[in-house]
């Protein structure tokens, strides 16, 4: 073994996360997002300080994101993955970045890692030592995963490895795994004219997003001619000469030329737990500095664990963008500890491309609302991207998660064909400066007809939560459906041509234009009972709702309507809803129900 010694200068106190004394050596473990960021920010603060980045990998800065669309063919050249190599980081920034090297042990006391080379084994001194280990694919107990038919997703060498296999004459895929990494390797094989599979052991695809949303990815997906396998679980891989077979616990077997292993991450930090590095269920504990609970050691990235800004849980947050920011700032703690800000908490923004759509979330989700026991309403909007007289119009199929009583901004989810990167991305900011759905009204958002509409989708959701909580729109959910049917009459406000498509069993169906006329059918078939609106996405019957409650009815308009009752439904839709015509009162002799206008109001609130 050799040892590369570096003598350091003995901190002024012992307590934990300590980061007195000069810094001349600081040495990086990992590269990619966190380590190379910051790296990078420590030598434009300081020129004097040698700065070692060790990456055990081949390649220490490279576009991890871009991996799937190498592997589609959108990109072309692998070498446009390759953000910077070792010997552009030297020129340009003086750094000693030494790949094919893994950390494999850390001395505290001795500040020194020791590191596993081309060359053999090394210990190495540090001043300030930044972990950035990343997580590595988990691989479950299950036989088989160790065929070369097998591969992740998370390195350049994987995807030309897979690259290679496509354009090799590979015909079956099979992707275990539906969240954003999986269904980005699944529409990339799909795209190159494989017959693909995806298996998933959650019920729906994409477990991070809510089931409506969730639904249209699925639906998405079988456009796409993928196969879509939820709720159930791969048990072995049958390992054959030429291909192998991924047989399910519902004994579904699956032929494939290709298997991409995409089940989800665990954070890489097993050399430094046993160093003594306080982690939590495997994730490095820092501060808001990115300090971690020995002297002079700090972390960053996948591997670390985040505090969720809305629900206060802590988890691991595995994203590009909060890795790059944090090592920014852990470079700042380090070397300009006294103006250093603090590392903010990342709301955990996502989004994917599957096919036509895109799906994106940003904030808390339902089902982390329920777990952290926020009390919470759930608005669900579904308006164009643009004008809808201009070419091109588009649904965004939107919800935004707000606190009940003061309607703090707790998160947001939308899918759509276009503008979804955009609201999303205006409700982020709106979270991070912790404002109320109402402030989203007053919002001065670009408009013009190709781009926008005068009342924009934010602005519209910020609309209908102002009416939620003041108390003039009352909402039902399509959680409630059971309860409902069983115990109040549903109205349904839509035309008697939308109505054949798809109605609730024992429904009622009156046009809105027509309610005002027939509030004494309402009465007489309630017969006392509560009555729940719905129209197509919410406008109608939120108008409806308005009528019924003047008139004294226990009314409630359905959030998002039939598009988002049918998409918590899913693969039950067809079960659940009637075709046909639903009960409707009677109509004077002279009416002519064809002719009624029965017109969605373009813009409501």
């Amino acid at each position: 073994m050799r040892t590369t010694e570096h003598p350091t200068v003995p901190p002024r106190h012992s307590s934990p996360g300590s980061d007195a004394g000069r810094v001349t050596r600081i040495v990086v473990v990992g590269g990619v997002a966190g380590g190379m960021s910051c790296a990078a920010r420590a030598r434009r603060l300081d020129e004097s300080v040698e700065i070692i980045v060790l990456e055990r990998g081949a390649h220490v800065s490279f576009a991890s994101c871009g991996l799937p669309y190498y592997v589609g063919g959108e990109i072309a050249d692998v070498e446009s993955l390759l953000v910077q190599t070792p010997e552009r980081l030297r020129a340009a920034l003086n750094l000693d970045v030494r790949t094919g090297c893994e950390v494999t042990a850390l001395d505290p006391a001795a500040r020194q890692v020791v590191v596993r080379t081309p060359h053999g084994e090394d210990r190495l001194g540090y001043d300030a030592l930044v972990l950035s280990p990343g997580a590595a694919a988990f691989r479950p107990a299950i036989d088989g995963l160790d065929s070369p038919r097998v591969r992740t997703l998370r390195t350049v060498e994987d995807a030309v490895v897979l690259r290679k296999s496509v354009e090799s004459g590979a015909r079956r895929a099979v992707v275990l795994g539906a969240g954003f990494i999986g269904l980005e390797a699944a529409e990339a094989l799909a795209q190159q004219g494989l017959s693909t599979a995806v298996v998933e052991l959650a019920e729906q695809v994409l477990p991070q997003l809510d089931a409506e949303h969730a639904w249209l990815v699925e639906e998405e997906l079988t456009r796409l001619g993928v196969e879509v396998h939820t709720g159930t679980a791969a048990t072995r891989v049958v390992v054959g000469p030429d291909s192998d077979t991924v047989v399910l616990d519902d004994g579904t077997q699956l032929p494939a030329d290709i298997v991409v292993l995409a089940v989800g991450v665990r954070p890489d930090t097993g050399a430094f737990e046993a160093a003594g590095v306080r982690c939590e269920r495997g994730a490095i504990v820092v501060d808001e500095h990115g300090r971690t609970s020995l002297d002079r050691v700090w972390a960053v990235g996948d591997a670390t664990v985040s505090i969720d800004p809305v629900t206060g849980v802590r988890r691991p947050v595995a994203l590009a963008g909060p890795a790059n920011r944090a090592g920014r700032l852990v470079a700042d703690a380090m070397l300009r500890p006294d103006s250093a800000r603090p590392i903010p908490q990342p709301l955990g923004t996502a989004i994917v491309r599957v096919g036509r759509l895109t799906a994106a979330m940003t904030g808390a989700s339902r089902a982390a609302l329920d777990t952290a026991g926020v009390d919470y309403v759930t608005l669900h909007l579904h308006p164009n991207q643009h004008a809808g007289y201009f070419p091109g119009s588009a649904q965004i199929h939107l919800s935004v998660h707000v606190r009940a009583g003061d309607g703090l901004l707790l998160g947001a989810q939308a899918v759509g064909v276009d503008g979804v990167d955009k609201r999303i991305d205006v409700i982020v900011t709106a979270i991070r400066a912790r404002m109320a759905v109402t402030d989203l009204i007053d919002l001065d958002l670009a408009y013009s007809p190709p781009y926008g509409q005068a009342k924009d989708a934010v602005n519209l959701a910020g609309m209908v939560g102002q009416n939620v909580l003041d108390g003039t729109l009352r909402l039902w959910y399509p959680q409630e459906l059971e309860t409902v049917l069983e115990s109040a009459l549903v109205l349904d406000v839509r035309s008697r041509d939308e109505v054949r498509t798809g109605h609730l069993p024992g429904s009622l169906n009156i046009p809105h234009t027509e309610l005002r006329e027939h509030l004494d059918d309402v009465a007489a078939a309630a017969v006392g009972r509560p009555v729940r609106v719905l129209c197509a996405s919410g406008v109608r019957s939120a108008i409806a709702h308005r009528v019924l409650a003047q008139a004294g009815f226990d009314s409630a308009s359905l959030s998002g309507g039939m598009l988002t009752l049918r998409a918590a439904l899913g693969r039950d839709a067809s079960r659940v809803l009637r075709t046909g015509e639903p009960p409707q009162p009677a109509l004077p002799p002279d009416h002519r129900p064809d002719q009624a206008p029965n017109q969605t109001p373009k813009e409501s609130s």
